[in-house]
C-alpha cells in the first residue's frame, strides 16, 4: 500500500478515474458528452502513465516517521499559525449567523468582513496535522482535531471537513509501523463519518435531490439519500465539464475572477452558463480553463496540477513538517479536482507561500534542542571553559 501512496497519480489519476467511471454508471450520459468524460480519462491516464516510465515518487515515508516533530522550531511556527487559525475561527462564529444553527441558507453569505474571516478560518483543516504532529498532550491534540472537523459543520462546509479528514488519514498513513498491520478501520470510520456529515449537511443546505432534471440512471433516483449526495459530488464535476465541452461555451470571466483576486465573483450559480441544472454548478478544477481556454487550456492545467504535485512531493525529501503541510494542501486539491477549482486559485497561493516563509523563519529560529545539548555536555575544551 505504501507503494501507491508514493506515486503522485494515487492522488490525482486515480480520483479522476473513479469521478468518470462513477459519472458513466450515474448518467445517461448524452452521445455527445462521452468526450468530455474520455478527455478526462486519458489526462488521468497519462498520469500514471508518467509515474509508472518517468518513476517520480514521494520519499520513503520512514522519513517522516523517524521524525519527532513536537518541540522542534518549525512546530513553533507552526503551532502560533494554528493559534491564528483557530481565533479567526472563533471570529466567524462570533460575529456571523452560524449556519448550522442559525440559517442553513447562510453558509453562501460570504460577503463583507465575512469573506476575509473566512479566508483565514478555511485553513481550520490545519490543526489535524499540526496536532496530531506537533502536540505531546493528548488533550491539546484531540481538542485541535476535534476543532479542525467541529468548525466546519457549523459552518456547513464539507469541503473543509474532507480536507481535515483527508490530512488526518493520510498522517496516520505516513506515520505508521510498517511492522504493524495498515489501520484499515481507523481509515474507513473517517471515510464512513466523511461520508455521513457529507450527506447530513447536504440534506440540511439543499434538502433532498428528488427534484433534479439531470438524465440519472433509475437505480440512482430509487437510492437512499445517503448514498445519492456522495454520488452526485463525484460526479456532478465531470458530468458538467462534458456538457460545457460538448456546448462549446467560452468564457474567460470565471477563471480571471479565479486567479486575479477581488476582480469578480468565482461563483457559478445563477449565472448564464448553460448548465443542465441550474443547482448543480460544479465542474471539476479544469471547468474554468475548458471555458477560457477550451479542451486545451483543460489540459495544460491538468498537466501543471500534476507538475505542482511533483513539485510537493520532492519537496517531502527533507521531512520539513511546513513541506508535509503543503503536500497535503496540494494532494487534497489533486483529489477533489473532479469537484470543484481549488488548486488553482489565489488563497491555494497563499498559503504555499506562507508554508514556504514559515519554513525559513523557524529556520532562523534558535534551535533550542541544539542549545540545551551543548549546556548539557560543558565545555568540551580548555578555550570553551570560563575564566577563573
Amino acid at each position: 500500500m505504501n507503494g501507491w501512496l508514493r506515486w503522485p497519480s494515487t492522488y490525482l489519476g486515480v480520483p479522476m478515474l473513479a469521478a468518470c467511471a462513477a459519472t458513466a454508471l450515474a448518467y445517461e450520459l448524452p452521445a455527445g458528452y462521452v468526450g468530455g468524460l474520455l478527455l478526462l480519462a486519458a489526462a488521468a491516464l497519462a498520469t500514471m502513465a508518467a509515474d509508472a516510465v518517468v518513476g517520480p515518487r514521494l520519499p520513503q515515508f520512514e522519513r517522516i516517521r523517524a521524525r519527532d516533530y513536537a518541540g522542534t522550531r518549525e512546530a513553533l511556527v507552526a503551532l502560533a499559525f494554528c493559534a491564528v487559525v483557530g481565533a479567526f475561527c472563533l471570529l466567524d462564529l462570533l460575529l456571523f449567523p452560524i449556519p448550522l444553527l442559525d440559517d442553513p441558507s447562510a453558509y453562501a453569505r460570504l460577503d463583507g468582513a465575512r469573506t476575509h474571516v473566512r479566508h483565514v478560518s478555511a485553513w481550520c483543516w490545519v490543526l489535524a496535522p499540526v496536532g496530531l504532529l506537533c502536540v505531546r498532550s493528548r488533550g491539546l491534540r484531540y481538542a485541535m482535531v476535534a476543532a479542525a472537523i467541529a468548525f466546519p459543520v457549523l459552518v456547513i462546509d464539507r469541503n473543509r471537513i474532507f480536507a481535515a479528514l483527508f490530512s488526518i488519514a493520510l498522517v496516520r498513513l505516513m506515520r505508521r509501523d510498517p511492522a504493524r498491520a495498515l489501520p484499515w478501520p481507523a481509515v474507513a470510520l473517517l471515510a464512513l463519518a466523511g461520508a455521513a456529515l457529507f450527506s447530513l449537511l447536504g440534506i440540511v443546505r439543499s434538502g433532498t435531490l428528488d427534484g433534479l432534471t439531470l438524465p440519472l440512471q433509475p437505480w440512482f433516483r430509487d437510492a437512499p439519500a445517503g448514498l445519492k449526495w456522495p454520488v452526485l459530488y463525484i460526479s456532478a464535476g465531470p458530468y458538467n465539464f462534458a456538457a460545457i465541452l460538448d456546448k462549446g461555451y467560452r468564457n474567460a470571466d470565471f477563471l480571471l475572477n479565479q486567479l486575479v483576486p477581488l476582480r469578480g465573483s468565482i461563483a457559478t450559480a445563477g449565472t448564464g452558463i448553460p448548465l443542465d441544472a441550474a443547482n448543480i454548478n460544479v465542474g471539476t478544477e479544469f471547468f474554468p480553463f475548458l471555458m477560457a481556454l477550451g479542451p486545451a487550456g483543460a489540459l495544460a492545467a491538468f498537466a501543471t496540477l500534476y507538475g505542482l504535485l511533483v513539485w510537493s512531493a520532492r519537496r517531502l525529501a527533507g521531512a520539513s513538517l511546513f513541506a508535509l503541510l503543503m503536500f497535503l494542501r496540494v494532494a487534497y486539491t489533486a483529489a477533489m479536482a473532479p469537484f470543484a477549482p481549488q488548486a488553482f486559485t489565489f488563497m491555494t497561493a497563499v498559503f504555499l507561500a506562507a508554508c514556504l516563509l514559515m519554513q525559513l523563519f523557524a529556520a532562523w529560529l534558535p534551535d533550542r534542542r541544539a542549545c540545551a545539548g551543548r549546556c548539557a555536555a560543558g565545555p568540551s575544551n580548555a578555550l570553551d571553559a570560563p575564566n577563573r
